[in-house]
């Protein structure tokens, strides 16, 4: 079951490593699902994720290592189990994300596991415009990702929330 919950919304700078996003903001959903009751919780990220046009999903967890998307941004739902993230690069904030969490990161911004339980199990997913890739911090990288960061569409809709969710209101103010 999905809670009506408004988001937290994290700003990150570029740090010269990592460039996070220059205008938009992390959103955070804290419980945002009851998956108590759900035999198969990650099922229920994938069906809302695609039911609001963000799509290629999978699950596994979160790299161990600090990493971001330059082309396209991404969504985060811990199914199962824990984890503790650093968002935004060295300089940004350790969030402990759980079971019903959820982490909307625009393109450009940091991400890092820095511990996990066993049981962890993210879904993650994508909206349908950008091409996804992998940066992990050279100065290549990060001069190449300055530039197409803010070319990186905003979707039009929220990945829990749909037209009328938060994604839309917070990207576009």
């Amino acid at each position: 079951m999905t809670n009506t919950v408004e988001p937290r919304a994290l700003r990150f700078s570029d740090d010269g490593m990592i460039p996070n996003n220059p205008k938009l903001p992390m959103l955070v959903y804290a419980q945002a699902f009851d998956l108590d009751s759900e035999p198969d919780p990650a099922a229920v990220f994938e069906q809302t994720f695609k039911r609001n046009r963000w799509g290629n999903s999978w699950r596994n967890g979160i790299f161990p290592y600090v990493h971001y998307h330059s082309a396209i941004h991404e969504v985060l739902g811990i199914a199962q189990g824990h984890a503790r993230v650093r968002f935004g690069g060295n300089q940004g904030v350790e969030l402990n994300l759980k079971a019903g969490d959820v982490a909307v990161l625009p393109a450009g911004t940091g991400h890092h596991r820095l511990s996990a339980s066993p049981d962890l199990l993210v879904v993650g997913a994508y909206p349908p415009d950008g091409e996804y890739d992998l940066c992990r911090g050279s100065a290549e990288e990060l001069r190449a990702a300055r530039i197409s960061i803010p070319r990186v569409p905003i979707p039009d809709y929220d990945p829990l929330g749909g037209k009328g969710g938060a994604l839309p209101r917070l990207w576009r103010a």
